[in-house]
């Protein structure tokens, strides 16, 4: 039964592939179109995924400083400890006492320079986050704010907060902009197998005749939509490859400029994978309601 089931898929597949062979030229411009299609959310993808690598060697964890009240007592600051070590949005945190602060505000010549002879820091907490969303760090910091005996709350790398908030952003236009332009392949692929379909009316109606089913007669439309959708998928790689390289020349002179050594990465395995096999079963899907609804318009027409 499998083995039945493959070797009706391969010769549809042969069958689609010989085809196609008798028009390279059109169903290279076919290609080219899905992969201008696709090449849009690939590279803004591309584009997100390299400022996520690059900000992936700084330390993006945010973390917020309690800086208590000068008069805190011991029994304050341990007290305040404990309340700390019973709150669940805290990943961890760590004690800065007064005097080691003042310690090293006087190894900094530029401190030591302005004659302070009294230290005027306050004890301090410093404290990570367990969720480091925007939201949840804002609502930690103004929870910590209200404990008794902290004077000032600051909340470090507030750059973090904008870096997050625009990945997120590019994120959720990458997925906006592969819905509308999945739309947009469907209907391509969709229309080009209809018209594969009226031009082979005569065929399907014999065919019918005979005895075939409409699984047999879609079949070879189904891997004529794949195999379209593939093409699509590595003309959008190439075409993003491309663009890559191009403006790789670019970002190397402005890196030379700041003394770095930046260059843009290609699509990864799983990236280039998810892409190709995307564009293919965006094809199939296409060639899939193309067959379908073009089957049962030639019913209709047959019983009248």
């Amino acid at each position: 039964m499998i083995y039945h089931w493959l070797r009706s898929h391969w010769h549809a597949f042969i069958l689609v592939l010989k085809k196609l062979r008798h028009a390279p030229v059109a169903n290279l411009l076919m290609a080219a179109v899905i992969g201008a299609t696709l090449s849009l959310p690939a590279g803004l993808y591309l584009l997100a995924d390299n400022i996520r690598q690059a900000a992936g060697d700084i330390t993006i964890e945010p973390q917020i400083s309690l800086f208590l009240s000068l008069n805190a007592t011991d029994g304050a600051v341990k007290a305040l400890d404990q309340r700390l070590k019973e709150n669940h949005g805290i990943k961890d945190f760590n004690f800065v006492s007064k005097e080691t602060a003042w310690q090293e505000m006087q190894r900094n010549s530029t401190v030591a320079d302005t004659g302070l002879e009294k230290n005027p820091l306050p004890d301090a907490f410093v404290i990570h986050p367990k969720d480091t969303e925007p939201q949840a760090v804002d609502k930690l910091q103004k929870e910590l704010s209200e404990l008794p005996n902290v004077e000032h709350t600051l909340l470090d790398a507030e750059w973090v907060k904008r870096l997050y908030v625009l990945l997120q952003m590019s994120t959720k236009a990458v997925v906006i902009l592969t819905s509308l332009l999945g739309f947009a392949l469907v209907a391509i692929v969709g229309n080009t197998i209809r018209l594969q379909i009226l031009t082979q009316r005569e065929e399907i109606e014999v065919s019918r005749l005979i005895g075939a089913t409409d699984r047999y007669i879609r079949r070879p439309f189904l891997h004529a939509g794949l195999l379209h959708g593939f093409a699509g998928g590595l003309m959008a790689w190439l075409f993003v490859y491309i663009a890559l390289y191009i403006f790789n020349a670019s970002v190397q002179d402005l890196a030379l400029l700041y003394s770095a050594d930046f260059l843009l990465h290609m699509l990864g395995g799983q990236a280039s994978l998810i892409l190709l096999g995307g564009a293919a079963g965006l094809g199939w899907l296409g060639a899939l309601l193309a067959v379908n609804r073009s089957l049962a318009e030639l019913k209709a027409v047959a019983k009248r």
